[in-house]
């Protein structure tokens, strides 16, 4: 879905900025450290409007959930969801994922989320996806070891093309359903996820974790 230019986005932005890092190279290795009241580091990569990303921290107030989205018209929604709501322990960063080498450090993180990302369906774009194997190799450097990627995805041909990546490239998969709400809705929505649950869209969805050697 195509995000609409805000012409007031600088405001509002403004309005919201204790919740935007605008130097996360700064914190490199030092995330926890500068943080301290919170236990473990979660990133949530593309994280859109943001409805995961407050109901996931506002469930989990010992994490510090990091959102990372390069849609700024995207992230402001997220920002003010959690501004409006008092949610602390999230920060958001404006950012691509390519950058996550720059932002933390190795065996940093404790879990990735990605949530229905971009599938880039022809062959010739399969690097681009978040889950081909370049794309791993990124987040096992900054994982700790026995870390996690959590990942749903609405679409089969990506979810299939995922589940033999993650295996070829090593991981464990656990978790793994093709049909996540069968039986009534199950854990935190996005805002997609919330639309597709309504049609009875399937949803996919499986955990990852790869033991450092």
């Amino acid at each position: 879905m195509r995000i609409r230019r805000k012409p007031n986005l600088v405001p509002r932005m403004e309005r919201c900025a204790h919740v935007e890092i605008k130097d996360p190279a700064a914190l490199k290795g030092t995330w926890l450290k500068n943080y301290p009241e919170y236990s473990a580091l979660w990133l949530e990569l593309g994280c859109g409007k943001g409805r995961f990303t407050a109901d996931t921290a506002e469930q989990n107030p010992h994490v510090l959930l990091v959102a990372i989205e390069k849609v700024a018209d995207a992230m402001i929604i997220g920002m003010e969801r959690v501004f409006d709501r008092g949610i602390e322990n999230v920060r958001f960063i404006d950012a691509d994922v390519l950058a996550l080498p720059v932002i933390f450090a190795q065996s940093e993180v404790d879990r990735i989320f990605l949530n229905f990302s971009d599938p880039w369906p022809k062959n010739r774009d399969a690097k681009h996806r978040l889950t081909s194997p370049g794309f791993l190799e990124l987040y096992e450097s900054v994982l700790k070891p026995e870390g996690e990627i959590h990942f749903k995805t609405d679409n089969a041909p990506l979810f299939e093309y995922s589940v033999d990546t993650f295996i070829r490239e090593g991981w464990t998969l656990s978790e793994l359903t093709r049909d996540l709400h069968a039986n009534g809705a199950v854990g935190v929505m996005t805002d997609y996820e919330a639309k597709f649950y309504e049609q009875g869209v399937k949803i996919n969805r499986l955990v990852a974790k790869k033991e450092k050697r």
